[in-house]
């Protein structure tokens, strides 16, 4: 990458790697989307086949026995596997999720616990949100206290990604409720931790694939080791991690998108009307022209952010924010006038269009709805 965030070109690996990312989610990961959306199980074939290609969390340190990958590479691993089954995608994205806080504020003998797990083929999902707790993170009202050498946690966490199928948790706790925000930390917790447990799976319109649920925490016991982090930082953690991730999302979007449009390509050089393809007709080049234009436009963005993101820079609300809020917004237009092109057919589930609609909306929700992105960008604008 150019330090130069304004100018840059992909490396020679990073275009290696979407080459490789793509082969495999062509040949192992979209023959089972549809079934996997139809029937809205947790798709293991994408996961054992990204596992075996180390591509499930790419972004680990090598000296975790993972791949090393950067942000940018986390990004096309996401983008590529989005592009035929968003719920796959949630694999690696939530494996960063989930182990980012960890990466940025936690101990060294932490990390050797969770990351080489990781690594290994084990996921991670992050819990912060709660019922009364979305975008006012800070109103959460798990509970953790402690209690000799061990951590109690009680509460519960909703809207959880790939709950249920995750071995470990970084789970957002109170542990000093008179400082609010200040007193929220941030801890691990292990699927076998005594007290506990995940609730049945949300039924959802999108991303169906991709287990939600509740997590419970019913004085639920950790090793005292298991903090990321001072108390009371576990608000700056997750803050700090957002920054990081929220590009992440932009790719998932981005990756919807260009699927959307591969497939609208491909439909309307084939159906014909009048006697000639639809792709003769000025009309729908002029939407494919808007759909290639606003998705490249949002990839850009996306790259952008995660290498400035890769470089540690500060400050990255505004630009986390962009990546995010621009590409689930270009994400959401593309497939809708995928549906369009695709006429009566799109709205079928015999074609991907539809799926690929109903998954691109998620991404203008999940980690900060768009009306908040806006207002991170605002805040970011009006103090210099």
């Amino acid at each position: 990458m150019n330090p130069d965030f304004g100018t840059y070109q992909l490396g020679a690996e990073h275009e290696a790697l979407r080459e490789a990312v793509r082969a495999l989610a062509e040949k192992e990961i979209a023959p089972h989307a549809a079934e996997v959306d139809e029937r809205e199980r947790f798709p293991h074939e994408a996961q054992a086949a990204l596992v075996r290609a180390g591509f499930h969390a790419v972004h680990v340190p090598e000296a975790y026995g993972g791949q090393g990958g950067d942000s940018v590479a986390t990004c096309i691993v996401i983008e590529e596997v989005a592009r035929v089954c968003a719920s796959s995608s949630l694999i690696p994205a939530v494996n960063k999720l989930g182990s980012m806080g960890l990466l940025l504020a936690g101990p060294e003998g932490l990390r050797q616990q969770v990351l080489p797990s990781l690594a290994a083929g084990a996921m991670v999902s992050y819990a912060l949100s709660e019922r009364e707790a979305g975008s006012d993170a800070a109103a959460l009202r798990t509970r953790a206290r402690r209690e000799g050498e061990h951590w109690v946690l009680n509460g519960t966490k909703c809207w959880i990604s790939n709950a249920g199928e995750s071995t470990w948790y970084t789970v957002m706790a109170m542990t000093d409720p008179a400082k609010g925000a200040h007193g929220i930390s941030a801890f691990i917790v292990h699927r076998d931790d005594p007290g506990f447990s995940v609730g049945p799976k949300e039924r959802k319109l999108g991303i169906r694939g991709s287990p939600t649920r509740e997590i419970y925490f019913s004085d639920c016991t950790i090793p005292g080791d298991r903090i990321i982090g001072e108390p009371g930082t576990g608000f700056t953690t997750a803050l700090q991690t957002l920054d990081h991730t929220r590009p992440t999302i932009g790719a998932q979007a981005v990756g919807i998108a260009q699927g959307a449009l591969d497939a609208s390509i491909a439909y309307v050089k084939q159906r014909k009307q009048f006697g000639k393809p639809i792709a003769d007709f000025q009309g729908v080049q002029f939407m494919l022209a808007d759909m290639a234009m606003k998705t490249e436009a949002a990839r850009q963005l996306v790259y952008i952010a995660a290498a400035r993101a890769e470089r540690g820079e500060s400050k990255l609300g505004f630009i986390s924010s962009a990546a995010k809020c621009f590409a689930s917004d270009v994400a959401m237009a593309v497939t809708t006038d995928a549906v369009q092109l695709f006429g009566g057919y799109g709205y079928t589930r015999d074609f991907p269009v539809e799926r690929m609609m109903r998954d691109a909306k998620i991404t203008q929700i999940y980690e900060g709805t768009n009306q908040i992105q806006r207002l991170v960008m605002a805040r970011a604008l009006l103090e210099g």
